[in-house]
């Protein structure tokens, strides 16, 4: 299908995605729904957790690399006192002791120095690949190998609640973090810190490329919007959704010229760009025209994924040749 040819639909669709459910499995049950192929999600959630799952829909799956790439936010429960070998309560126990010496305040303390960038060691039962196969394939046949650190960053973490003074001392937190940031991992680094085994026992994301549960549906809600006509109020703009990145108008000829898929000279845009990198290009009746690039000389501009807009750019006065 080309950009010519708008599909029915169109945007980017927050699910709240079920406990029981694989992200495959949502964006299958969406596609026989809307009876659209092109559906991808921005981000995998484990099964056993809950929360918002943006779906990219029609065109809008070539925004699935950029939407990913935004920060996320989670609520966790971590659970001092007892490990895995998954990292959560899905696991097998691994080590069990009793953690009713922690204080609340050495807690927070701990989760708290975790902070900015830090490493991460992938867990075994995740989907990233060393040599060709997926750390879980791995996993399923009882193998465990050595996985590089990788460095992720936790923007913030806010304590919520601390139950201390058991043997299973809990911690509920939320945390923003970059994408590939294993929570599970940050539970059990955190209790390591702590020298107790810690595994975590509940997770939800409560935020996704900027989208939080109040734009969400459930899957049981979509046939009802579909048939009401009202899906359609719930889509989201995908260009909206990156905030992250600065925006320029083209006027014409230039925004002729960006359809047709050329560069253009960046004096020409307004406002003139002035950090090499990703651009968002609109028409100057606010219609998207795609994303560019800036060049390291901040002199030209070139395409990266060309979106022709549903309706044609308005029609011109014509200015008429001179009267004697």
């Amino acid at each position: 299908m080309s950009d010519n040819k708008i599909p029915l639909w169109e945007g980017v669709l927050a699910v709240w995605k079920p406990a029981g459910w694989t992200s495959h499995d949502v964006v299958a049950k969406t596609r026989g729904m809307l009876k659209e192929r092109r559906i991808g999600h921005t981000g995998t959630l484990d099964p056993a957790v809950t929360g918002v799952l943006p779906l990219c829909i029609g065109r809008s799956t070539r925004f699935v690399e950029y939407l990913q790439e935004l920060p996320k936010t989670y609520r966790a429960t971590l659970r001092f006192g007892l490990s895995t070998d998954t990292e959560d309560l899905t696991g097998n126990v691994l080590e069990e002791s009793d953690a009713s010496f922690l204080t609340e305040e050495t807690i927070i303390e701990a989760a708290k120095s975790f902070v900015g960038e830090i490493d991460q060691v992938p867990p075994m039962v995740s989907a990233v690949k060393i040599g060709g196969k997926r750390l879980y394939e791995l996993a399923r046949e009882g193998v465990t190998i050595e996985r590089p650190a990788r460095r992720v960053t936790i923007y913030s973490l806010d304590v919520e609640s601390v139950d201390c003074g058991v043997a299973r001392p809990e911690l509920t937190f939320s945390v923003t973090c970059s994408k590939g940031t294993y929570i599970r991992t940050l539970c059990v680094d955190i209790g390591r810190k702590l020298g107790v085994p810690a595994t975590m026992a509940e997770l939800v994301r409560t935020e996704s490329a900027g989208i939080r549960q109040l734009q969400c549906v459930t899957l049981e809600q979509i046939p009802e919007l579909v048939a009401n006509g009202e899906l359609r109020e719930k889509l989201l703009a995908p260009d909206g959704l990156l905030t992250n990145v600065p925006s320029a108008e083209a006027s014409y000829p230039e925004s002729l010229h960006v359809l047709q898929g050329k560069g253009v000279s960046a004096v020409k845009l307004q406002p003139r760009p002035s950090h090499p990198g990703l651009l968002k290009l609109y028409r100057s009746d606010g219609a998207f025209l795609g994303l560019y690039e800036l060049d390291e000389r901040k002199v030209r501009v070139s395409p990266v994924k060309v979106f022709h807009p549903s309706e044609p750019e308005p029609e011109r006065e014509s200015v008429g040749e001179p009267s004697d």
